[in-house]
């Protein structure tokens, strides 16, 4: 694809972690509220849409899914933009497309104009923000990135707590159509989360011109050669599987076991509660010197967290039981949403970050379509929630399991080349030709020891991936 000035920040200039990275922070944590809580806030207007336009719960279930499928899906087209015309800009247009589509969604006469609107539009809106305000929050901090992410996915509990029970007060009093319209203006908010999005300007040395920017591919797709960056993508893919099947099924679930309606779904606001305090908890935690080299780790035991909890989930025969996989549910979710964007910043730096995390998104957007959905499926063959718990279990062990065994080979492949990067030149050269394949370049490149550049925390081989 064509070249194009990357709005990156201007080199060699440090990440201020603080000053007005707190207001970006806080734009952060609005835009991914927003964005996370949003698709499953807009759940209950749809008893209201069942009865107006005479359709069943699948067909209004799909503009959630719509709106998820868009915010993961056009990553790439995000970061294309991104890399175009700047974060700024791009949020600005996203928050009117996302207000817009509510607005418009409001007129709607049928489900198909739903879809379209509230889905396709606002669904676009909302990813047009969320990705470049990761960007902006990588650029703004460095040291205490792990806790400034950890702030800004606390966003995603918070609103989800705030929106559901508004969505509901709006439905009482105004009906589906006020509603939506209503929540329009309030995603005008993006806006002014735009607004924070100040770029990173370097000083100008000695009257000169300041340091220039080099062009860069649009979408840069040599993050594909980082080995730490494929076993992520990987990992992660296969994560949300699973991540996002128990708390979609957990209140179906105790009502299955006869709890009452009330207290079935007071079984999200547990789990939510305990998310809201466990994303800025992780991300303080990570942030200590002695821990952050070691973040890839503790993000894969973060997901074998959550993975053992769904296991033994399964085996809950009261509402005791789910309360209690609940709260170490929450606390699992809280360390996964809170470290899965700070270890990828860490793997593949801030000049390819806003190309990493839209390919990422890209590959997680199909197993988000595919992993409630096949939960589902085995419900409606077995008839036994047991086995959804067990299934979605299984898959996030095993993104685990990928994070760690690949980070175990390239530390292993890293040893091993310690000696022969420390042989003298003079000696290399009398040695007989070795074939020398790409990938053992590349881990002898991704050995080398390099100074700070843009504020980029050091990680050495042997702590992550």
């Amino acid at each position: 694809m064509g070249g194009a000035v990357v709005d990156e920040g201007p080199p060699g200039i440090k990440a201020p972690d603080g000053g007005w990275g707190w207001a970006v922070l806080f734009g952060c944590f609005v835009i991914t509220g927003f964005s996370y809580a949003f698709p499953k806030a807009v759940s209950v207007f749809f008893k209201e849409l069942i009865r107006e336009f005479g359709i069943g719960y699948s067909d209004t279930a799909w503009i959630s899914s719509i709106l998820l499928a868009m915010l993961y899906g056009t990553g790439p087209l995000c970061s294309v933009c991104v890399n175009r015309f700047g974060c700024r800009p791009v949020m600005l247009v996203g928050g009117l497309f996302a207000s817009l589509g509510m607005v418009a969604a409001s007129f709607c006469t049928s489900i198909i104009q739903l879809y379209l609107t509230a889905g396709v539009l606002t669904g676009l809106g909302l990813a047009l923000n969320f990705q470049p305000s990761l960007i902006m929050l990588n650029r703004y901090f460095s040291k205490r990135r792990p806790i400034a992410n950890g702030l800004a996915a606390a966003g995603s509990p918070v609103f989800l707590c705030a929106l559901s029970p508004l969505g509901q007060v709006l439905q009482d009093h105004y009906g589906w159509r006020g509603g939506f319209l209503i929540l329009g203006g309030l995603l005008l908010n993006c806006c002014v989360c735009a607004a924070l999005m100040r770029p990173l300007v370097a000083p100008k040395s000695g009257g000169g011109p300041g340091p220039q920017q080099s062009s860069r591919r649009l979408l840069d797709l040599s993050v594909f050669r980082d080995r730490g960056f494929v076993i992520y993508a990987v990992a992660a893919s296969i994560m949300v599987l699973g991540l996002f099947v128990p708390p979609v099924f957990v209140v179906s679930y105790a009502k299955d076991l006869g709890v009452p309606d009330t207290k079935a779904a007071f079984l999200l606001t547990i789990l939510g509660f305990i998310d809201i305090f466990a994303r800025p908890t992780a991300g303080f935690i990570t942030g200590l010197k002695k821990v952050r080299p070691y973040s890839v780790y503790l993000f894969s035991f973060a997901m074998f967290f959550n993975g053992f909890t769904d296991l033994t989930g399964s085996t809950a025969s009261n509402y005791g039981g789910l309360v209690v996989f609940c709260i170490f549910f929450g606390i699992s979710y809280g360390m996964v949403g809170a470290l899965q964007f700070e270890v990828l910043m860490a793997i593949v730096g801030t000049h390819k970050f806003s190309s990493a995390i839209g390919l990422v998104l890209l590959m997680e957007a199909m197993a988000v379509l595919i992993g409630p959905p096949s939960g589902g499926k085995l419900l409606d063959a077995t008839h036994v929630y047991k086995y959804v718990f067990l299934l979605a279990g299984a898959e996030v062990l095993t993104s685990s399991l990928v994070l760690l065994l690949g980070n175990f080979c390239i530390g292993s492949r890293t040893e091993a080349s310690k000696p022969e990067a420390a042989a003298p030149e003079e000696e290399k050269l009398q040695k007989p030709p070795v074939d020398v394949s790409v990938d053992s370049r590349e881990v002898e490149h991704f050995l080398k020891a390099e100074t700070e550049k843009n504020g980029e925390a050091v990680h050495t081989p042997e702590t992550s991936v």
